[in-house]
């Protein structure tokens, strides 16, 4: 310990600390010098205090260049664009003794109301410039820490800051070069939270600051004595600097996993969530803790904001947590409570969590439907997108919702991407709804198109060409450029042709111009592009028939036309829709046996149309057998519609046959037998 302290009181006072330390860092990455160590050893060179994890750190850290500082006694505070997924940014130089100093109290604690105070008013800030001026007052470790974080949220651009000079603000330097001397005398909670907003700031990982507050949070961290958030945010730190594969990190989880999930608080719960998230529990890692995390979080669902809902649906998703449905479930059920105070990012995570496990709530659509309406014209364009992805994928037709997203999407068009645009018009083709609005929204569709036809992806825009005609609006302005050569070529994926759903797109798009746009004059989709059934796998253009329904029909018509082979079942047909029940007819109404190969004088086609046709809260036909029943009429078949919602009302053999017949023959008298 003396040892210790004596290295740490010489690194503290040697005004040229930085450049025996950069030396000592360059000749550990050269490797003519470093040796590996244990995890809680000291490198000891000139004044440096660092671990071998470190050490080992500055090795893996490939490509990085030291900031040139000047010979005098200024330092500053750079940053560069970080490589995911480690931090590589500026450099933090010495400081010359400021004018100004920071009240930074690290003898006592401030009271827990004068804490709440700050970060009140912290969280009010709504740029760098009001975070400085908080900081003239006395400050905790925790509230310095917690002022960087804020300084982080409001310059977060991607994975760099928006505007790297804030880091040259005295005010900065200041709390950094104080952070940087007194890292010994930090509460665990100051010093970690620290050295994680150090991070966000995208500092040099092999800044003086960062090295030091890292080796204090080691020596900390073999002490055994952090708490589980303290543990969290110090995981989150090391995450952000080395990456998954870091020692410390391991010894952080070892820690972490010694206490049990179900004495947790709930926000230590959503702390370690956070952190396997981050990478720790990818490929079935740590599953054991996470299935106890699973079980006690079933529990506490109900004391969860908003802010806890997300983050915790967010984690099951990125950990593939399929097994833990009851949670999922849970979580929905209070995030009903939450919908209207979810921020836009937040209820894009919610929304995307449940069409990833595939849950629905009766009660969640309905918050849904009543918040929509007011947040249509002001939220972000993915959380608008993303409500109406939700409802495309149950397959929930909801009037309130799709008449409010219509109406914005008029007024909005020009801020979505491509992307956005194409999934939030895909739904009302799907479901076969068409808004009271639907003139200007197709017009604000088509306008899009040509001004911005090269920036769709190939698929993208072949799922919105097809949904398009799904409810009868007919893109013939486009269809040349996408059955032209080059387009197709665009769609094929590498080593693979194009993918059999694109195929069957292009068949009944080239169907839908055919049949319903006989003014089209331009190229035709070559037969090689052509698929002979749209009743594919998975993802199919057709619904496969209700087996259980249709056994129920079968019996009703061997009693109505006397045998079974008057009709035929599964049909395909040369236009690539498959007929559920065929019936022939001669020239006098009479019915012809399956069999029969002659010239046919009329064919009917009976569609048995289940639960699966139909939108799953309205007795709405799906787009894609509205556009079968209409092809199949334009192809000369009489379409005869028998839906489950009607025959499930049939209560006997009689009630069957009459039903059918009155469907089928509608104007011919049926002589009992």
């Amino acid at each position: 310990m003396a040892l210790k302290l004596t290295q740490r009181l010489q690194l503290l006072g040697q005004a040229g600390a930085a450049h025996a330390y950069l030396a000592f860092g360059l000749r550990c990455i050269s490797g003519h010098r470093a040796s590996a160590r244990s995890v809680g050893q000291k490198c000891v060179a000139s004044s440096c205090l660092w671990t071998s994890a470190g050490c080992c750190r500055f090795q893996r850290h490939r490509c990085l260049k030291l900031q040139q500082h000047s010979c005098g006694n200024n330092r500053g505070l750079s940053t560069i664009v970080r490589e995911p997924p480690f931090l590589t940014a500026g450099s933090v130089g010495l400081h010359r003794d400021p004018a100004l100093r920071l009240r930074l109290t690290l003898l006592h604690r401030l009271t827990d109301a004068e804490e709440l105070a700050f970060r009140e008013r912290l969280a009010n800030c709504s740029s760098s410039r009001q975070v400085f001026r908080l900081m003239v007052e006395i400050l905790s470790d925790t509230m310095g820490a917690a002022a960087l974080h804020r300084v982080a949220d409001l310059e977060a651009a991607g994975s760099s800051l928006k505007n790297p000079a804030v880091l040259e603000h005295d005010t900065v330097k200041t709390l950094c070069f104080q952070l940087e001397q007194e890292s010994g005398s930090l509460t665990d909670e100051g010093l970690v939270s620290a050295l994680l907003a150090c991070t966000r700031l995208y500092l040099d990982p092999w800044s003086t600051l960062i090295v030091r507050l890292v080796s204090e949070s080691q020596e900390r961290l073999d002490k055994g004595r952090m708490s589980v958030g303290q543990l969290c945010t110090l995981g989150q730190a090391m995450l952000a600097l080395e990456g998954p594969g870091c020692g410390m990190l391991v010894q952080v989880m070892e820690q972490v996993q010694r206490q049990t999930p179900a004495k947790w608080s709930l926000a230590d719960l959503v702390s370690v969530y956070r952190l396997l998230q981050g990478g720790l529990g990818e490929c079935g890692h740590y599953q054991n803790l996470l299935n106890a995390m699973n079980a006690h979080a079933v529990l506490v669902t109900s004391r969860m904001d908003p802010v806890a809902v997300s983050g915790l649906l967010d984690a099951l998703v990125v950990l593939d947590q399929t097994q833990a449905m009851p949670l999922v479930i849970n979580l929905c059920k209070q995030a009903v409570r939450h919908v209207p105070h979810f921020s836009d990012e937040e209820l894009t995570v919610v929304l995307g969590a449940l069409m990833h496990f595939g849950h629905s709530d009766h009660y969640f659509v309905a918050a849904i439907e009543r918040h929509v309406p007011k947040m249509a014209f002001t939220s972000h364009p993915e959380t608008v997108t993303k409500v109406m992805q939700y409802f495309g994928q149950k397959n929930i037709l909801s009037v309130p919702v799709f008449d409010a997203v219509a109406e914005s999407f008029v007024y909005r068009a020009h801020e979505y991407t491509t992307g956005q645009l194409a999934r939030q018009i895909i739904p009302f083709g799907k479901l076969g709804y068409l808004p009271p609005n639907a003139g200007e929204v197709f017009r604000k569709v088509e306008a899009n198109l040509h001004a911005r036809f090269s920036q769709f992806q190939p698929r993208t825009l072949l799922d919105l060409l097809h949904a398009c005609i799904l409810v009868e609006r007919f893109p013939v302005n486009f269809v040349s450029k996408v059955f032209s050569g080059y387009f197709l070529q665009q769609l094929q994926e590498e080593g693979t042709g194009i993918d059999r759903i694109n195929l069957a797109q292009l068949t009944q798009l080239y169907m839908t111009v055919k049949l319903e746009c006989p003014f089209y004059d331009g190229p035709r989709l070559l037969p090689m592009y052509r698929v002979k059934s749209f009743l594919l796998l998975g993802n199919s253009l057709e619904t496969p028939m209700d087996v259980h329904l249709y056994h129920h029909v079968r019996n009703g018509l061997v009693h109505l036309l006397g045998a079974r082979s008057y009709f035929a079942s599964r049909v395909l047909t040369p236009y690539c829709y498959t007929i559920d029940v065929e019936i022939k007819l001669d020239e006098e109404g009479f019915v012809q046996p399956a069999s029969y190969r002659e010239e046919v004088y009329k064919r009917i086609a009976l569609c048995i149309d289940g639960e699966r046709r139909f939108t799953t809260n309205t007795r709405q036909l799906l787009g894609k057998e509205a556009i079968k029943q209409r092809h199949l009429r334009l192809l000369g078949y009489e379409v005869v519609q028998i839906p489950f919602f009607e025959f499930e009302k049939l209560q006997s053999q009689t009630d069957v046959v009459e039903y059918l017949h009155k469907k089928i023959f509608p104007h011919s008298y049926r002589l009992s037998w």
